[in-house]
């Protein structure tokens, strides 16, 4: 990991770690969609979710975007 981040400099890390969280909200967002459409999450769970406090994105959960979305940033190689 010490040489991918040789390779991105501060603000590349930061786009990467912003849009692996972006597309987990959208993977997120669309699966509750489809529970909703199959009825698959009863109103109590609903509400629940809906208050439950948003949590605030630790330095673990922006190293965890970071590793994900380097695998997106590599070259790769043809075949």
């Amino acid at each position: 990991m010490d040489d991918q981040r040789s390779v991105f400099d501060a603000r590349d890390r930061l786009i990467l770690a912003l849009s692996a969280l972006l597309r987990a909200e959208r993977e997120t967002r669309a699966a509750l969609e489809a529970a909703l459409e199959d009825e698959g999450i009863s109103r109590e769970v609903l509400q629940a979710m809906l208050s439950d406090p948003v949590p605030a994105v630790t330095q673990e959960d922006i190293a965890h975007a970071e590793h994900h979305a380097a695998a997106f940033a590599r070259p790769r190689r043809l075949s």
